[in-house]
């Protein structure tokens, strides 16, 4: 058995934590992916932008023909300025899949064209306990009973338009992250950035240790995996495996938790390649790897985008198993090991 080489922790976390304050809800991602394009060329790997905004960076291998993918996406779920009302406070429409429940009093960040910035809280249209009493608790959490609190002397809608704020603008939702002593990284948009750091981790590793895939890899960071599209084009052609490198799911039925890495059999796009899954498990087995293999009831991934697109491949999804999901999300570094871990032993295979 080849021992595995060392994945440096510290610098995933550390480019985890910056990945996670980066906003980049789905549409806007140009920033986030600035970031990613610095990581990379620092390694010297080829690398270009799709005509989408992706990135697709390339490892050369030893097996030209059969090639691989491993992709990850940072676009985040978020919202966008759908009404300024006659009070100055904005109506919002969500982009990606975060209930009104899990946003409600979240600190935000509107994001004009013009690039200026406007902070601001999410909060129900009747948030006032003591002026709506009884109601304020029963009102029902949906977009069209929430709404953005500016935090900007604003009372009219002409007045915050002075502000250079439409409809059309994006709103991202403050990450609030921590890294805790005991190993935890609790922050929104784990989902996806966890695993994109864990793959820029690999990328690195085997840079710095001289290593050469097994077969020419491309490493394609998504950005509109939240909205369904993410990795619908672009897969290379030559492609013959394609993983997801997604969050694991973590709950009742599940079992993955934020120490392993979760292999996903299925989700509601239907069941992914066995033979790969099989593969995968026993790489996790030869090498000591915390792993799981779940089903998960309501997901889907750039896998199943890219299979719906026609892509021939077999391609399933791993990730760090991600408490809370589309919520306030929470995985261990443990788990961000692992997923590296497990990528190392399919790259070198």
């Amino acid at each position: 058995m080849q021992k595995l080489p060392q994945i440096n922790m510290d610098y995933v976390v550390d480019l985890l934590v910056r990945l996670v304050t980066t906003p980049s809800p789905s549409g806007y991602t140009g920033e986030v992916m600035s970031l990613l394009e610095t990581e990379f060329e620092g390694l010297g790997l080829p690398l270009r932008r799709t005509n989408k905004g992706g990135l697709l960076v390339t490892m050369p291998g030893c097996d030209d023909e059969n090639q691989r993918l491993l992709s990850g996406h940072v676009d985040t779920l978020g919202a966008m300025v759908k009404e300024i009302k006659s009070s100055g406070r904005l109506r919002y429409t969500p982009i990606g899949g975060a209930s009104a429940h899990s946003v409600e009093g979240e600190y935000c960040t509107v994001i004009t064209d013009s690039g200026r910035r406007y902070t601001g809280t999410i909060l129900t249209t009747k948030a006032a306990a003591h002026v709506y009493g009884k109601e304020a608790q029963d009102l029902e959490r949906k977009p069209e009973n929430m709404e953005v609190r500016l935090d900007e002397k604003v009372k009219t809608a002409a007045e915050t338009r002075a502000l250079g704020i439409e409809v059309g603008d994006f709103v991202a939702f403050d990450s609030r992250t921590q890294v805790t002593p005991s190993g935890f990284i609790k922050t929104r948009h784990l989902d996806d950035k966890a695993s994109v750091a864990a793959i820029a981790g690999v990328a690195r590793c085997l840079v710095e240790n001289n290593l050469t895939p097994a077969a020419t890899t491309h490493l394609f960071v998504s950005n509109f995996e939240e909205v369904g599209h993410g990795a619908s084009g672009a897969v290379p052609a030559k492609t013959k495996e394609f993983i997801a490198v997604d969050m694991g799911c973590v709950g009742e039925g599940i079992q993955a938790d934020e120490y392993c890495v979760s292999i996903c059999a299925k989700d509601s796009s239907g069941p992914y390649d066995a033979d790969l899954k099989r593969r995968l498990v026993a790489l996790a087995k030869e090498h000591g790897i915390p792993h799981a293999v779940d089903v998960y009831p309501y997901y889907g991934s750039d896998a199943s985008a890219a299979l719906r697109a026609g892509a021939d491949v077999r391609a399933i999804v791993i990730g760090p198993g991600v408490d809370a999901s589309h919520a306030f999300e929470r995985t261990h570094k443990e788990g961000l090991k692992a997923t590296a871990d497990l990528l190392v032993a399919y790259l070198l295979e």
